[in-house]
């Protein structure tokens, strides 16, 4: 399984994710960085890479996913230092999206709760290859976060299936109540959305707080976890990272080759 470390940026700054309350975000202090480099996005970054030996980064544009500008000058930093980007940016169309991919994204992350409909997603996998995208299950406490307005109303397996019938070969679980929490990810869910989908890849993030918790999500066939916190406060280092890479299915084992 691979082991995905995630960056969230507000206003060119890293900060630490808590719960899913973003107003009270501070900068990011870990225990990877100087405390005078705290929330400095490249340099973290480069640290995952370096320290970790983690060779891709899931990166939240919360400027971009609340309504703001996207952070593109940023982003193609980044790219150049983290590897291959997996970036949710709020992207709820096809030239949102393509110009995500221009700007240093590898894939990019349609989030639920930004995604207008179910025919959006369809036209957003045409518009920049089906390999490049991957369905953002966004939840708080296990319930699903949809756009102001959306029609999309169903439980997470039915968001799920919708995501796969609009051509989408990857889904993120991502619980915004549990980032930061450290008391584990749902496994049962992540579980649940494995058997209905045994072909696709499947990725989680949210409470992942020590290495067992990246066993759990292994065993319950996740191809690969976010992990933030864990990160920066040590929980979570880089022999526990070597320990649990490789193991679970490990189905696609990595991203898309594609060129940007």
């Amino acid at each position: 399984m691979r082991v995905i470390p995630a960056l969230d940026l507000r206003a060119g700054r890293a900060v630490w994710a808590r719960g899913g309350h973003r107003a009270d975000y501070a900068p990011a202090d870990s225990v990877l960085l100087p405390e005078r480099e705290a929330g400095d996005a490249l340099a973290l970054a480069g640290a995952f890479r370096e320290r970790l030996g983690c060779d891709e980064c899931y990166v939240a544009d919360l400027d971009a996913i609340t309504g703001g500008r996207p952070q593109h000058a940023l982003l193609e930093s980044l790219a150049a230092v983290a590897g291959p980007l997996l970036v949710d940016g709020g992207v709820a169309d096809p030239v949102a999206a393509k110009q995500a991919v221009a700007h240093g994204a590898a894939r990019v992350v349609v989030g639920l709760e930004t995604l207008p409909s179910f025919a959006a997603l369809q036209e957003i996998a045409r518009a920049i290859g089906s390999a490049r995208v991957v369905f953002g299950l966004d939840l708080r406490g296990g319930t699903p976060v949809v756009r102001s307005g959306a029609r999309h109303r169903a439980t997470p397996l039915e968001l799920t299936r919708a995501a796969v019938a609009a051509g989408v070969p990857a889904l993120l679980v991502l619980d915004l109540a549990r980032v930061g929490t450290g008391r584990g990810a749902d496994f049962h869910l992540v579980a649940e959305i494995r058997r209905a989908h045994p072909t696709v890849e499947l990725l989680a993030g949210g409470g992942v707080g020590a290495l067992r918790d990246l066993e759990r999500l292994a065993d319950a066939g996740c191809d690969g976890a976010l992990v933030a916190t864990a990160l920066h406060d040590g929980g979570l280092g880089k022999h526990d990272l070597d320990a649990v890479r490789g193991r679970g299915p490990g189905r696609l084992g990595g991203h898309p080759s594609a060129s940007r």
